[in-house]
């Protein structure tokens, strides 16, 4: 029986306080996920037609948002599977190896958009804050080897979670996202660690980048206007990436773990249940990074500007266009009765 002490106090644990309600979890999360799937897939299949069309003029920063892309399609093609499972009550039946990849793919996308996202916030900060240092001396095989470098780094930091066991004896078709109680507090170090080299310091890196351009295009007027509108706007997807997207996910994750252990010790509050669910919110809001990402080809890809710019530019004199001539038929309308009245009397003059 679920503990009656709402006021937040410490109880033993009773029969259910370990148990988990998946009503929320297998209710939420896959509309979400179809959600995602679908404005993922149309957004991210654009935004990289975008650089493709545009490849023999690909830019640095292009090459990081081409395995943006990349990383994001290698997620999304999991979620119908998530799907699939979360929506026929937590029953995986696509074996513990396919489950592991597709936890796999979701960490490969998570920490390579963050970890791609920081290389971006660095190249801007460069061209920005020193561009004379850097002016040719960066080229496109840089990047390449950079992007293969964030792989490689990412990689490492989550394949451990690939040995870590995704269902247990008691629920042998389950595919968990951390891993079985048996191993919840190695699990939870590994975890914490994570978070900070994964998350937390490309987070501090990129604040002081673009900390620091802010204040540079703010104090500096001879700087193009439509780049400073450019890096403002890109700085603003980046905090909403990361406070919406991110920041929840990370600490919801380790708290709900943390929740866990608290129960295996035999300590229950009220209030973890909300942690599950805040979790599970969390969860779905990490996955929204593969939906909102290709806002970033928006903003960083030139030659998509450009053209933006122009289509823009040509609906705006459409638009002067019609009007004028919608006006002037209205004058021509007003005007006529009166012309004609004035013809009358002329003629019975």
């Amino acid at each position: 029986m679920e503990p009656e002490e709402m006021s937040g106090n410490i109880t033993l644990v009773q029969y259910n306080c370990s148990s988990i309600n998946l009503s929320f979890t297998h209710t939420f999360l896959p509309p979400v996920f179809v959600i995602v799937f679908v404005v993922g897939m149309v957004s991210n299949i654009w935004g990289l037609r975008s650089v493709y069309t545009s490849w023999k003029n690909i830019g640095n920063i292009n090459i990081f948002m081409l395995n943006l892309g990349v990383a994001d399609l290698l997620y999304l093609f999991t979620l119908p599977f998530l799907v699939y499972y979360y929506s026929g009550n937590s029953h995986w039946q696509f074996g513990q190896a396919f489950c592991k990849v597709t936890r796999f793919c979701f960490n490969l996308n998570l920490y390579g958009s963050i970890g791609f996202l920081t290389c971006i916030s660095i190249y801007r900060y460069l061209g920005i804050v020193h561009p004379m240092k850097v002016m040719g001396k960066i080229t496109s095989c840089h990047s390449l080897a950079i992007s293969a470098l964030v792989w490689i780094v990412v990689i490492i930091q989550i394949l451990p979670d690939m040995f870590f066991e995704k269902n247990n004896l008691k629920l042998p078709e389950s595919c968990f996202d951390t891993t079985s109680d048996d191993r919840i507090r190695e699990y939870l170090h590994y975890s914490i660690a994570w978070t900070v080299i994964g998350f937390a310091v490309p987070l501090v890196i990129i604040l002081l980048c673009y900390g620091h351009v802010v204040v540079v295009l703010a104090t500096k007027a001879n700087i193009n206007p439509l780049l400073k509108q450019r890096c403002l706007k890109l700085v603003v997807i980046l905090v909403i990436l990361f406070s919406v997207c991110f920041i929840p996910y990370h600490v919801f994750r380790n708290v709900n773990m943390k929740t866990r252990i608290s129960k295996l010790d035999g300590v229950c509050h009220a209030s973890f249940r909300n942690i599950y669910i805040a979790h599970q919110v969390g969860r779905c809001l990490a996955c929204l990074n593969s939906a909102i990402n290709p806002l970033i080809y928006i903003v960083g890809n030139d030659d998509f500007l450009m053209r933006l710019h122009d289509l823009s530019k040509r609906a705006r004199m459409s638009v002067v266009v019609l009007t004028g001539a919608v006006l002037y038929r209205r004058t021509v309308d007003v005007d006529s009765p009166t012309d004609t009245g004035v013809t009358s009397d002329l003629m019975k003059g």
